[in-house]
């Protein structure tokens, strides 16, 4: 790889900037200064460093975040905040986006990444990779809203697939209901528009696994990590 595409798809900078940095002499490779933008280099064998801070090679980044409300799931916006805007300078890289999206006001687990194939695979309609979300709910859901998640609700644009509903916990007082939902596919308001077909109405939503990953419960809203290899290949294998 020419060393002026390995600094930019690190994000040190656009081609003229790294080419820049070259020219002042702030690059090495093994410890030996570079003046060419074009001279070739190992990504995953040489040790190359700027301002003798070595750059770590990854042609994927994969981040986990605990999305919370009021945030958009885009990678721009000119009025709302977005998820990529929650990353920061160091953890930015051009081409990151999250897998599928999360409502405005939907919290919980979202992966931000820039490997078009893992997204792909995830949001394949063909791959029903279920998606498991804790929901509040004004209303009491009942044994009959179980069946009619496991039957495929019928909206008024098409039909969900069998999904599955467990009710964790009722307030008879307070008439409200928290349960556990499953889908194995995520279209727009998806999980509101079923309940409300049920008569009642999702207060609160919060994804809290996507395939085989899990969201990290210590992982505080409007945080990330980095994905350890262990949970990457468990997304992988979603």
């Amino acid at each position: 790889m020419r060393l002026d595409k390995f600094l930019v798809e690190m994000s040190i900078g656009s081609r003229s900037q790294v080419k820049e940095l070259i020219k002042q002499k702030r690059i090495s490779v093994n410890q030996k200064t570079v003046t060419s933008a074009k001279a070739q280099i190992n990504e995953n064998k040489d040790i190359i460093s700027l301002d003798g801070n070595q750059l770590v090679y990854e042609k994927f980044t994969y981040f986990m975040l605990n999305k919370p409300k009021g945030v958009i799931s885009a990678t721009e916006d000119k009025e709302h905040k977005t998820v990529i805007d929650l990353l920061s300078n160091e953890d930015y890289k051009n081409g990151i986006f999250p897998v599928g999206r999360l409502d405005k006001d939907t919290r919980g687990l979202l992966i931000l990444t820039n490997d078009g194939a893992l997204a792909h695979n995830m949001l394949s309609p063909k791959k029903h990779v279920e998606k498991e979300y804790i929901a509040e709910v004004k209303g009491i859901m009942t044994e009959a809203d179980k069946n009619s998640f496991e039957q495929g609700i019928v909206l008024k644009d098409f039909t969900c697939l069998p999904a599955r509903l467990e009710i964790i916990a009722i307030n008879q007082e307070k008439e409200t209901s928290r349960v556990k939902i499953t889908l194995k596919e995520g279209k727009f308001h998806q999980v509101k528009r079923m309940v409300l077909a049920c008569g009642k109405e999702v207060s609160d939503l919060k994804r809290i696994k996507m395939g085989n990953l899990l969201l990290d419960k210590t992982l505080k809203e409007g945080s990330y990590r980095r994905l350890t290899s262990e949970e990457l290949e468990l997304l992988k294998k979603s």
